[in-house]
């Protein structure tokens, strides 16, 4: 892959399969930003739509046999209607078929949520489960 090339600019939405999906992917990988899948199957909300935003690329220099990631901020919504980030490490080829959010409006409206959502680690303290559920 060519390292000279440009950060993808395009906020995708997902559903709860291919996040769940894309986050299987990331830890059988082992790639380092990502969600235990058990969690994000028992927690996202099946009929939800969850948004990717790509913040850099990232790769694995002790393992040259993985290809270079997009780090993305990830936006989940859960079964109760809450919203949450985190990060996930998507391969490029998983990345780029994903639906693409086409809407100025939806996208205003996912970017003002990112600014305000908690992390998922601060939403599991709030509902008092602790960070040992990741």
């Amino acid at each position: 892959m060519d390292f000279d090339q440009p950060l993808p600019r395009e906020l995708k939405a997902v559903d709860s399969t291919s996040l769940f999906r894309l986050e299987e992917r990331a830890c059988d990988l082992g790639l380092s930003q990502r969600l235990d899948p058990a969690w994000v199957q028992a927690n996202a909300a099946p009929e939800g739509t969850h948004y990717l935003w790509p913040v850099l690329w990232h790769s694995l220099s002790h393992r040259p046999d993985v290809p270079r990631q997009l780090r993305c901020e990830l936006l989940i919504t859960l079964r109760a209607g809450d919203r949450v980030i985190s990060l996930l490490d998507v391969l490029p080829d998983d990345f780029t078929p994903l639906s693409r959010v086409t809407s100025r409006e939806e996208g205003m409206q996912v970017s003002q949520l990112f600014g305000h959502a908690p992390s998922v680690r601060e939403w599991l303290l709030r509902e008092g489960e602790g960070s040992g559920q990741l």
